[in-house]
């Protein structure tokens, strides 16, 4: 199916500790948005790191929803 929609979720926020994905505070998570492409994910993706790029305890993350949706679906890339 060309131009298949895979959704993906862009989201971030404060860390407990730079070296874990373990939120200081789940309620205050930064939700980016949910695109349509993984491209259009990883530019707004970039742009939000890039806002928060001097707080070593601020992160971004990119979530697969297209896999969560059909788990069955074969991954080919992104």
């Amino acid at each position: 199916m060309p131009n298949k929609q895979l959704l993906h979720l862009v989201f971030g926020g404060q860390l407990v500790r730079p070296d874990t994905t373990e939120f200081v505070d789940p309620h205050k998570l930064h939700i980016v948005g949910i695109y349509p492409s993984y491209a259009e994910a990883y530019s707004a993706w970039r742009g939000a790191a890039a806002a928060t790029i001097d707080d070593a305890h601020m992160r971004y993350f990119i979530v697969h929803m297209h896999r969560f949706l059909d788990p069955t679906e074969e991954i080919h890339g992104h």
